[in-house]
């Protein structure tokens, strides 16, 4: 089983599925500089610090949104689809398993009681009728 999984469709990120048993020992990033979001691995030995800092205000334009999910309890699959609601890929998502949708759409089916932890830009506003496939 792959650690992470890309899925594209025609040379275009749609997600990143970065399984549980992925274990890195040096802090490593998984996204490309460009992306809206970061997600990656910070680690550091016992003792270590994080100096005092702030963070850079970075201007951004967004035409799209990504988010994170992390599988904090349960089971689920995820459809993938391409901005033309076209279905790309199907997963089984469990928990620990992080999912980095960065472009296209998705839906879900839980196959247990399930629990995510998102991270997206927001606020939410639910679906409309132009965003239901």
């Amino acid at each position: 089983m792959e650690f992470i999984e890309k899925i594209t469709w025609r040379d275009v990120p749609l997600a990143y599925i970065i399984r549980s048993k992925l274990n890195p020992t040096q802090t490593t990033f998984l996204t490309p500089l460009e992306f809206k979001q970061q997600v990656g691995f910070v680690v550091y030995p016992a003792g270590g610090e994080i100096q005092r800092h702030v963070h850079r205000p970075l201007e951004r334009h967004l035409v799209g949104t990504s988010e994170v999910l992390i599988v904090r309890r349960g089971r689920c699959e995820i459809d993938i689809y391409d901005n033309g609601r076209e279905l790309v890929a199907t997963r089984e998502l469990r928990q620990g398993d992080i999912m980095l949708m960065v472009d296209g759409g998705h839906g879900f089916r839980m196959l247990e009681d399930t629990v995510f932890l998102e991270v997206k830009q927001g606020p939410y506003t639910g679906l409309d009728e132009k965003e239901r496939f």
